[in-house]
């Protein structure tokens, strides 16, 4: 990658990022060219070819980009800093629609690149996703208290149940066109509150 790309506008950076994310989310991998990419950038082919060396590079760079977002974000909105499992899923729903509303097709990305089968980048995307889940899932499982929950409830299990469901809903929305912020934001809500009464452990 030609380190010029962090040498833009901001504003140019975004554009270019979110016109990958764009042109991805909506195709395959082998069906997502560059050019078409450059134009909704704004920019000429030649020039997405300067700042990335080829297709894979760039793709790659835009996975990588999601998990720093996403990361930066989430430190931003105090999400590490909470001990309650669902204070945190309240702050991590405010983060995800923070990011949305600067980066409108980035979830969508995320969901057709985890699903993405060309031998090109998913081997990289998956094992690139798995160290993360299994970071992310390992260090808030060592915060739960046991004590807050059902007695007896295998918070593991509870946990990739609730990654599970949140993957689904986003993978069929995304199947339907654009991802609408409010509408998912009010659906999570609603997930949220659901999950408390079935696995909060009831006082009395």
């Amino acid at each position: 990658m030609n380190e010029r790309f962090f040498l833009l506008p901001k504003e140019k950076q975004q554009a270019i990022l979110n016109a990958g994310y764009r042109v991805f989310s909506r195709n395959s991998y082998k069906k997502s060219p560059m050019s078409e990419i450059a134009d909704a950038a704004g920019i000429s082919k030649s020039l997405l070819f300067h700042y990335f060396y080829n297709k894979k590079e760039f793709y790659l760079f835009l996975w990588e980009k999601c998990a720093q977002i996403t990361i930066e974000t989430l430190k931003e909105s105090g999400c590490y800093e909470q001990e309650d499992l669902f204070e945190t899923m309240y702050r991590g729903l405010r983060a995800k629609v923070r990011i949305m509303k600067q980066y409108p097709d980035i979830s969508a990305f995320v969901v057709k690149a985890f699903y993405e089968k060309d031998p090109a980048v998913c081997g990289e995307i998956q094992k690139s996703c798995e160290r993360y889940l299994t970071f992310k899932r390992n260090a808030k499982l060592l915060r739960l208290d046991p004590e807050q929950f059902v007695p007896g409830l295998d918070l593991q299990m509870m946990y990739q149940d609730m990654y599970w469901a949140a993957e689904g809903y986003l993978w069929e929305k995304s199947q339907h066109g654009e991802l609408n912020v409010e509408e998912m934001e009010q659906d999570f809500v609603q997930m949220i509150e659901f999950w408390k009464k079935i696995y909060l452990r009831r006082e009395g």
